[in-house]
């Protein structure tokens, strides 16, 4: 038994919202490949299904198994390749609300497996307050991960925006995914709970912005209770800055948009982050 506050020897031994900055770049080395699934008749909604299988596979093989530096590059190459489908769907003329629907439902699955990853290994490779620390982080983030997409999803679906927040999908990924790989290359597992830590609080930050900016523009339009109650509290809450500016850039519910880094499956609409 490992001392407490420790991490178990394995037997391997031992807030910039990024979601649209890594576009360009997917779609320079992704678009050759992307062509010539096209030209074989390969289905955008395939590789989306697949790239969600082949996170999840990794997330609860790897990671479990305390293979955190190869499950953290594995995953990575898989995010980033996330952008495949969105290309060969505007590519084939197949971009589609379904789309949209099915790469943003998918990336939900991707997101959990590898949070449920980390929390398994947190379960299985740490002891004392560090592994429960860990784990209740990496269940905070896996919580929260769902909430912050479903705000942006059902304010679109209200007809608002709420294209606002700390903690985007890409941004989530990021810093999960490079903490699990300094972990996996000797870095104390404490490196690892920080970065949950983080999220934790960037993502509920974000889920509270959003609500402001909703009730903002609710409020504005006559469709929200006076100043009172969680009302008052949301108006007086603005932690970014300005970042509840309802006029943000939202992309248009129901189109599969390349994503780049900021998601698992590559088509994802404007509520995927």
């Amino acid at each position: 038994m490992a001392a407490p506050g420790r991490r178990r020897p394995g037997r391997h031994g031992g807030a910039v919202v990024l979601s649209r900055n890594g576009r360009g770049f997917a779609a320079v080395v992704f678009g050759p490949a992307a062509r010539v699934l096209v030209r074989l008749g390969v289905s955008p909604d395939v590789v989306t299904v697949s790239g969600t299988a082949a996170v999840t596979a990794a997330a609860l093989t790897l990671l479990p198994a305390d293979h955190l530096a190869v499950g953290a590059l594995v995953l990575g190459a898989l995010v980033v390749a996330d952008n495949l489908d969105g290309q060969m769907a505007r590519m084939s003329n197949r971009v589609s609300r379904w789309g949209a629907f099915l790469d943003s439902t998918m990336d939900r699955i991707a997101d959990a497996a590898i949070f449920c990853g980390v929390l398994l290994w947190a379960l299985r490779h740490l002891d004392g307050a560090l592994g429960a620390w860990t784990a209740g982080l990496a269940l905070a983030c896996l919580v929260l991960g769902g909430v912050v997409p479903y705000a942006k999803a059902r304010a679109e679906g209200l007809g608002m925006t709420a294209d606002v927040g700390l903690a985007e999908r890409a941004d989530r990924l990021l810093v999960v995914l490079v903490a699990t790989l300094l972990v996996g290359l000797g870095l104390p597992a404490a490196v690892l709970t920080a970065a949950l830590g983080l999220l934790a609080v960037a993502s509920a930050v974000t889920v509270v912005q959003r609500m402001r900016t909703v009730y903002v523009q609710a409020r504005d339009d006559g469709a929200a209770p006076g100043l009172d109650g969680v009302g008052g509290a949301l108006d007086g809450f603005d932690p970014a800055g300005g970042g509840a500016d309802p006029a943000g850039d939202s992309r248009a519910p129901g189109r599969r948009e390349p994503d780049g880094a900021g998601s698992t499956n590559g088509a994802a609409g404007g509520a995927a982050s």
